[in-house]
């Protein structure tokens, strides 16, 4: 994994975690990857993966079943969704705002492209 020197390591993995829930590779109630497992996929020590699963358990997005593993929470889909849309709301939104209005960029145009977006993804599905 390629990490960004912007952010903790930890959080991106916790970013790839909400990845793999939101486009549902792990469903609520499916065992995830190990602590270890975890560590050696995107190599780093087991502390940072361990500080990872912690901040998951936190938001109560994964649990863990002692002696079998860790799991997604029942909710987790709903949880990861809620905290992903605030934070492009808060901090993406923004930025996005920002540079539109330096470039002179209106709504409509950005509607199209997202509409065409859209479009490509239904078509590449097919």
């Amino acid at each position: 994994m390629d990490f960004d020197n912007s952010k903790p390591i930890y959080l991106q993995i916790v970013d790839l975690f909400y990845e793999n829930i939101l486009e549902k590779r792990w469903q609520e109630n499916e065992r995830i990857p190990s602590v270890r497992e975890v560590a050696m996929m995107v190599e780093v020590n087991p502390n940072t993966a361990i500080r990872a699963f912690t901040h998951l358990q936190e938001q109560e997005v994964i649990h863990n079943k002692r002696g079998i593993g860790y799991f997604v929470s029942e909710k987790g889909y709903d949880k990861v969704l809620d905290i992903k849309r605030h934070e492009f709301i808060e901090t993406t939104l923004p930025d996005v705002f920002k540079k539109m209005g330096l470039l002179n960029v209106n709504i409509k145009e950005v509607n199209n492209s997202f509409n065409q977006y859209l479009n490509n993804i239904d078509h590449e599905k097919k």
